[in-house]
């Protein structure tokens, strides 16, 4: 009996595991499709698309960071320094 619980815990574990290398990957796309979007734009399209308003998918993923702070630290770091340097080019910040 303790080996199927210990086989138990050890699937439950994969399932996990396996879960959270997929929300990983989905982090690292979405972060990847900020720096492109940042990277290929230029400042005068970064000026137009600051004032329109959120897509949808855009809402969701800000509310998916909103809810969940060690997923918003892993993607404010991977997006931070492509993104600022190309806002502080444009003038975006002081």
């Amino acid at each position: 009996m303790n080996k199927r619980v210990g086989i138990a815990v050890a699937v439950i574990a994969l399932c996990v595991a396996g879960f959270a290398g997929g929300q990983d990957m989905i982090l690292n796309m979405v972060a990847q499709k900020v720096i492109d979007k940042y990277q290929g734009a230029s400042c005068e399209q970064l000026w137009q698309q600051k004032g329109e308003p959120k897509t949808q998918e855009q809402q969701r993923a800000i509310n998916f960071l909103r809810n969940d702070a060690q997923a918003r630290t892993v993607f404010i770091n991977k997006i931070a320094g492509p993104v600022v340097n190309k806002m502080f080019e444009c003038g975006m910040v002081p």
